[in-house]
Formats: C-alpha cells, sequence, structure tokens
C-alpha cells in the first residue's frame, strides 16, 4: 500500500488481485446481491486508490479494506433493503445428493433470513468473524470500536441469531 501510495499502481494491482475475493465475499455475505458485492468491492478498491497517499500503516490492510467495505455495505443496506439471496453456483461434480442439496439450500435460506434479521453491524460483526475469520482486534478496528465493544456486538449477534434458529439448532 506505500508503493502505491508513491504511484505505484502495479502494487495497487498486487493489492486487487491479492484481496478482491475477500472483499466480494464479505461484501456478498452482507448484501446477498452479486452485482451490488461486485459494486461494492470496485467501489472498495477505487477509493483506496483515490485516497493512498493518505494511507498510514496503523492497522493491517486487510483490517482497512474492511473498514471501507463495511461501510460501504452499510450505505447499500440503508439505501436499498436487499432480502434477497442468489446461492453462490455448487461447483462440486460429485457433491451430495438432490435431497442433500435442497435441505442444505433450505438451511441456507434459514440463516441467510436470520442474518438479514440483525442488524448492520451486528451482522457485520457475524460475517467478518466466522466468515472472514477476523480476530477480534481486526473486528474492533473494521467496526471503530474497542475489542470488548467487538466481543459484546458479537454475543449480541450469536443470541438473536439463537433466538432465531433455536429450532434449526436442535
Amino acid at each position: 500500500m506505500l508503493a502505491t501510495a508513491r504511484g505505484d499502481l502495479s502494487a495497487f494491482g498486487q493489492l486487487v488481485s491479492r484481496h478482491q475475493t475477500s472483499a466480494w465475499n464479505a461484501a456478498y455475505r452482507f448484501l446477498g446481491n452479486a452485482a451490488d458485492a461486485e459494486d461494492v468491492a470496485q467501489e472498495a478498491f477505487l477509493r483506496i486508490l483515490d485516497s493512498a497517499h493518505r494511507y498510514r500503516p496503523t492497522a493491517g490492510f486487510r483490517t482497512y479494506l474492511y473498514r471501507i467495505v463495511s461501510r460501504l455495505c452499510f450505505d447499500v443496506a440503508r439505501r436499498r433493503r436487499v432480502r434477497q439471496h442468489q446461492p453462490l453456483p455448487d461447483l462440486a461434480a460429485n457433491g451430495p445428493s438432490p435431497e442433500g442439496v435442497a435441505l442444505l439450500d433450505e438451511r441456507a435460506a434459514i440463516v441467510r433470513e436470520a442474518l438479514d434479521g440483525l442488524p448492520p453491524a451486528q451482522k457485520m460483526a457475524v460475517i467478518l468473524r466466522y466468515y472472514e475469520d477476523l480476530g477480534y482486534r481486526e473486528m474492533a478496528a473494521v467496526l471503530n470500536a474497542t475489542e470488548k465493544g467487538a466481543e459484546r456486538l458479537l454475543a449480541r449477534a450469536r443470541a438473536n441469531l439463537e433466538d432465531r434458529l433455536g429450532g434449526l439448532l436442535e
């Protein structure tokens, strides 16, 4: 990122190729729409390029990226109440049976609905922790909270999900 700030566009290209999938995945999991996720990921990298000269390495680049992605996701969610989930294509050649796929799809839809019912900050906390595998320190930096605040946010999200998914968990 420091090389990008000095005008090295090939360094920026490396950042994009290394992190674009993660940015898209986080946005997709939050928004549930592939096109919106693509827009958010592209916008995040455009903002990173535009503000490269102001970048200070106080946190890891990944944390910086997720902070931008999460803010953009919150903005999209405020503008559009996206509730439709487009499942990722199943690329496994010899995967589960059709009944198994149907059961997995049904469960995924129930979990998606439960996630969509969470307040935006709780939803992003779940995505960052369980889908993007961020630690509490990174989550706190992304969500502009303390580590303890990130833990509490995730605990509230888990409690809400447990209430919504109680039957599924049993």
